[in-house]
């Protein structure tokens, strides 16, 4: 059947493409069968043999009539059908070509769409051959489409992009084409269209004029270059301007430091402490404008350490407790043992956020004191650390303020506390940057509260826990203090530790409480006046087991007299957990506090001066700065060590090659990094050279250096350097340093 239908298809497909054909066949068929059937009737009826019956005829010609008849109704009928689809055609057609006209429309619409936009479109063959082109096309080209079309011809192209290849297939890429104007930039999208589909598929090319684009993207890669290098210059002039600020800066802290150790009458020692006061508060400034310009260039790289949590917590507050007490305010810290007590995290960025934190509550705090907080925050293995003081507060339109750069709260206060506006900028920007977040809460004249939450795993190193917390549960201890910061955060940890406590302000009172139980300790406070805290201390002895009281360092020189034989110990503000623990812990009625003597020592003042060692080091100073010169020399001359000053590189390097040769080779080698004829970084190179290869002990190299920036760094442990002296000068840090070079000298001996 599909094959009959196949072969009939055919035969109407070439009636219609051979009309003649088809009319030549037809006419010779009618004629045939006309003349064939008239020809046969007459024959049959003239003939003698044919047997003619009138009735047998008559019925045959009726039979004929009727199937002519029968056959001019089937015509009818298919005349008819043939109208009706002749009709339905003429309706299609119809709308063919009314969906005709429309599409023509939309191609027109499109068309001028297209030309309206200005994009350049462009349609090649497969060799290449342009089949179409759009006015703007023709346009950049300067050539009608007319002779475009059917050439090869291509823009005038004078600087390629960077090419691309999309998912779908597009090729997209940028040139910059000569044009009527001047050069253009063209971003063109390429792809493989097919209009018919018989016929093979184009490239279509559609390109858009994005010169302005281009030239802006560019203006700001070149603006934000030379931001780059303005912000480098800018880091490499305060680096250049801290260096020379640092120098005699580091002549004035140092030799006012000396001038500390002498005989001085009070008036002398207050102006000596007020240009050592005012070194330090310019050295501060310096680190601030510093940190500044390295967080601005984003050079603030950050160290993933283990360090324990108490400890910094502790330092931080010890450190910051004389200038609290000298306010006459308290500073106290608490750390939730809930924590770990090791971390992993930045321990130098974070000591120097909570650092300006804590200082900025002392600065502003005139009564109470403040309060350093670390509890556990809202996420894993967050922290938080909260600073809480009792100061002027801040006004809620100042709170988002004074985050900003060179921003505080308001003149008034600039002018009466002073500051630069940077410290909370900097530890703010810290923050962000270790994944945290820093927050304000404040009530004016209430006192305000900074929380920072950083994210701060646990160090899983192993080690011992500093001090295991005792187990108080069942143990009545009394804290007989005014209300305090101290002795409400002392209270917290008993609680946490099991103990029950009662705080009580007043020593009478406390004295009538002390029959109604037996009490594990009771702690006094000084504040209370040394007759109240003698009598109260007699009273506790048969009621208490541990009688201890709580003194700030400049008090402690009290408690050595033998009418305070009722103390078992004293405690030093700010009190350490593990020293409370010890004395709560250890073994009771200590008669003398002079042996219970507390677990952490009062830190040794800075003007205090070492013992000299057994033998003193040989060390090689190479300082072109003659202050600094005599600063160093003064400074290890008193700490017991002997000392070979020079000015240069060259005169450093023949100084440690004459020693080197004489079999006396120096011990150590200070070494300033900025000095004429030869720096501290060529001269540091010379000397390994010369080690390399020769027997002998490597000489030990520290850099004397006022540059704080990495790459500076860097360059000093490459030249072989092993370590670094920051100017100006810590008198501590050199002398830790000189005592471990000597300890290992004295091992290695």
């Amino acid at each position: 059947m599909g094959r009959f239908f196949r072969i009939k298809l055919r035969l109407r497909r070439f009636m219609r493409r051979h009309s003649w054909i088809a009319a030549i066949l037809r006419s010779f068929m009618i004629l045939s069968a006309t003349f064939g059937g008239a020809f046969g009737f007459i024959s049959a009826a003239l003939s003698d043999k044919s047997g003619y019956d009138p009735n047998a005829f008559a019925i045959g010609v009726s039979f004929l009539f009727a199937l002519a008849c029968l056959w001019i109704v089937t015509l009818g009928i298919r005349m008819r059908l043939l109208r009706k689809k002749l009709r339905t055609i003429a309706t299609h057609n119809e709308a063919m070509a009314d969906r005709n006209w429309e599409l023509q429309e939309a191609q027109q619409r499109a068309s001028n769409l297209f030309e309206a936009q200005g994009d350049l479109i462009v349609l090649r063959d497969q060799n290449g051959r342009i089949t179409y082109a759009n006015d703007a096309y023709c346009e950049l080209a300067q050539a009608p489409r007319s002779e475009l079309i059917g050439s090869t011809a291509v823009l005038k192209v004078l600087e390629h992009g960077a090419a691309a290849l999309e998912a779908s297939g597009t090729r997209v890429y940028d040139q910059k084409i000569e044009g009527p104007f001047g050069p253009r930039w063209i971003a063109w999208r390429e792809g493989l269209v097919r209009n018919d589909a018989i016929e093979a598929a184009e490239v279509q090319s559609v390109g858009r004029d994005v010169t302005d684009r281009t030239e802006s993207e560019r203006a700001l890669a070149e603006a934000r270059d030379q931001a780059d290098a303005a912000n480098r210059a800018k880091s490499r002039f305060l680096a250049m301007a801290s260096h020379e600020i640092r120098t005699p800066l580091n002549g004035i802290i140092g030799m006012s430091g000396l001038l500390m150790d002498t005989q001085l009458t009070p008036e002398q020692l207050t102006y000596v402490k007020a240009v050592k006061t005012s070194g330090d508060a310019l050295l501060a400034l310096i680190e601030e404008l510093l940190d500044y310009s390295k967080i601005e260039a984003g050079k603030i790289d950050l160290e993933h350490r283990a360090f324990a949590l108490s400890g910094l917590i502790e330092d931080i507050t010890e450190l910051l407790a004389p200038r609290a007490q000298a306010k006459g305010i308290e500073i106290a810290a608490y750390v939730d043992e809930r924590l770990p007590m090791r971390v992993i995290g930045d321990a130098a960025r974070l000591r120097q956020v909570l650092l300006n934190l804590a200082g900025n509550a002392i600065k502003f705090t005139a009564t109470g004191g403040v309060a350093l907080i670390v509890e556990p925050g809202i996420w894993p293995n967050e922290i938080s650390f909260l600073v809480r003081d009792t100061g002027i507060g801040i006004a809620p339109e100042a709170q988002q303020r004074i985050f900003r750069e060179f921003e505080q709260a308001d003149e008034r206060i600039a002018r009466s506390y002073g500051g630069t506006g940077l410290g909370l900028s900097i530890s703010d920007r810290i923050v962000k940057r270790m994944g945290g977040r820093i927050a304000l809460a404040s009530t004016p004249g209430a006192g305000s509260t900074f929380e920072v939450s950083i994210p701060l795993a646990a160090a899983d190193t192993g080690e011992a826990d500093s001090f295991a917390p005792p187990d108080l549960s069942e143990q009545s201890i009394m804290l007989a203090a005014p209300h305090s910061i101290e002795v409400s955060l002392i209270a917290r940890r008993l609680q946490r530790w099991g103990a029950q406590t009662s705080i009580v302000s007043d020593a009478d009172v406390a004295a009538a409480l002390l029959p109604e139980r037996g009490w594990h300790a009771v702690l006094i406070d000084h504040a209370l006046g040394t007759p109240a805290i003698d009598a109260l201390a007699t009273a506790a002895r048969s009621h208490a087991v541990h009688r201890i009281v709580i003194c700030t360092p400049a008090t402690r020189q009290d408690l050595l007299a033998p009418a305070n034989s009722s103390f078992t110990g004293y405690l030093v503000k700010p009190l350490r957990a593990a020293s409370l623990a010890a004395r709560l812990t250890a073994s009771p009625e200590v008669t003398a506090p002079s042996i219970a003597v507390d677990a952490i020592a009062e830190p040794v003042p800075a003007t205090s001066v070492a013992a000299p060692p057994d033998k003193g080091l040989s060390i090689l100073v190479a300082e072109d700065n003659e202050i600094n010169a005599l600063l160093m020399r003064s400074l290890l001359a008193r700490l017991g060590h002997n000392v070979v000053v020079t000015t240069d590189g060259e005169q450093a390097l023949e100084s440690w090659l004459s020693a080197r040769s004489a079999g006396t080779p120096y011990d150590l080698v200070l070494m300033d990094i900025q000095m004429p004829r030869l720096n501290g970084i060529e001269t540091t190179k010379r000397i390994r050279e010369h080690e390399a290869g020769q027997p002998g002990r490597r000489t030990p190299i520290l850099a004397l250096t006022a540059n704080t920036l990495v790459e500076d760094r860097d360059a000093c442990f490459e030249a072989g350097m092993d370590g670094f002296l920051i100017k100006p000068l810590d008198r501590e840090k050199l002398e830790e340093a000189l005592t471990g070079l000597a300890a290992a000298r004295h091992i290695a001996a």
